[in-house]
């Protein structure tokens, strides 16, 4: 990692670093509209092409099988199972707040507005597979979706070089009663789920993280108009930590790592007040790393990530807002204090105690969120994500009547005979 002193840098150089490396992508693009097309004009012909392409191996029947589900409940320990348990009444909890009312409004005598929520009825949602099983993401997309009063949710994973879905994965979807579930991956999962196929059905909206694969065709899908909206177009994993030098360092140094070993094109960021502190923490990171099984992993993502010292906390949180991370980690004396500075990120993590793992996995808040500066314009998955409103209004006679002198006017001002008439001809 390599370590910037802001006081060093022009304006120029330190907007540079809130911008993402490129994920050198190229023709990433073709290939997935390529796939996408296919699937869409070919349905399972194509998607059993591009399984035998990209994954590991063919699968027979794209849905798992009771019987493959019943396998899967032996193999996992219970031990596995509790924590499952454990993750899930916390994620449900936090999210049954967020359930949304209807509301109705009584404007004027005569004159009642009103706004009604309606869930999506069918929804897809997508289990990546690539370095590492993920029952974790089963929890964090299942159980608000239930939650939003989803009817039927449709859950894709990539099988595994035994055409199977890992164990712990198919687990997770038991708990929550997910039935319906394809070993299909890639672009080629995304694009069956939007436009449907002989086996696997079209669903109203998918949800769900992958690589950049998977996250182009979420794009492409989104954007046609026979295929359906996507929950996030989310990149790779970051994270920024402020810190000042009270901070241990060696929390700090693992805090990174944690997110680093996500994905080679993860991206990790330090913000401190104190340069031998940074150093402190660089020298640790690099020790630590070579004891980690996910080595590989994350000496790529470390060689995209950087520390930047500054004056002052302050400019700290100014760069932070600037920067709109996905997960913002803040460790210092009195990080409520900083908190309520924040105005762009995914989700933050306040104190020495509240490491993100805590919010990748259990704690109860979702690990759905956005990345690549996306913070400033959306927040992270939420039980809203997988519903929708409708509004209506009734009128009277009288509350027409009543109404009826601002929309002649305003009518006539914008040009609209027929409006007025709609108004006028009512109340003759």
């Amino acid at each position: 990692m390599k370590i910037y002193n802001k006081r060093k840098l022009a304006s120029e150089e330190l907007l540079q670093l809130t911008i993402r490396p490129e994920d050198g992508a190229e023709n990433i693009n073709t290939v997935v509209q390529t796939i996408c097309t296919n699937v869409k004009k070919r349905g399972d012909g194509a998607v059993r092409e591009y399984a035998e392409l990209y994954e590991p191996t063919s699968v027979e029947k794209f849905r798992v099988a009771d019987e493959e589900m019943e396998e899967a409940e032996r193999k996992v320990s219970p031990k596995l199972r509790e924590a499952i348990s454990t993750a899930e009444n916390n994620i449900r909890k936090f999210h049954k707040k967020q359930l949304r009312e209807n509301e109705e409004v009584i404007i004027a005598d005569g004159i009642i507005c009103r706004r009604e929520i309606r869930p999506y009825e069918t929804v897809g949602l997508y289990i990546p597979a690539g370095s590492a099983p993920l029952p974790s993401t089963v929890l964090m997309l299942g159980i608000p979706a239930q939650i939003a009063g989803c009817k039927r949710l449709v859950l894709c994973s990539p099988p595994n070089a035994s055409a199977k879905i890992d164990p712990s994965v198919l687990v997770a979807a038991s708990h929550l009663g997910i039935r319906e579930i394809y070993k299909v991956g890639g672009a080629q999962a995304i694009s069956a789920m939007a436009y449907g196929t002989q086996s696997i059905p079209k669903v109203e909206k998918i949800f769900g993280p992958g690589n950049r694969y998977v996250m182009v065709a979420k794009q492409f899908v989104s954007n046609d108009k026979d295929g359906c909206p996507v929950d996030l177009i989310a990149g790779p994993s970051e994270l920024l930590v402020i810190t000042d030098n009270t901070a241990r360092a060696d929390v700090v140094a693992i805090d990174l790592l944690s997110q680093a070993e996500h994905d080679p094109y993860s991206q990790v960021v330090l913000v401190t007040t104190d340069e031998n502190y940074a150093g402190e923490v660089v020298k640790i990171v690099r020790a630590r790393t070579q004891e980690m099984p996910r080595r590989k992993i994350i000496e790529q993502s470390l060689a995209r990530s950087y520390v930047l010292v500054v004056p002052s906390i302050t400019e700290a949180i100014v760069f932070t807002n600037n920067y709109a991370p996905e997960h913002l980690s803040i460790i210092t004396q009195n990080p409520e204090d900083i908190a309520s500075q924040i105005k762009h990120a995914g989700s933050v993590f306040l104190g020495e105690y509240s490491p993100v793992t805590a919010g990748d996995y259990a704690s109860g808040t979702n690990h759905t969120l956005p990345t690549n500066g996306s913070a400033k314009w959306f927040g992270g998955l939420t039980v809203e994500s997988y519903q929708k409103s409708i509004t209506f209004q009734s009128l009277t006679k009288e509350g027409l009547r009543n109404l009826a002198p601002a929309l002649i006017t305003l009518t006539e001002a914008e040009g609209l005979d027929a409006h007025k008439l709609a108004v006028t001809e009512r109340l003759q």
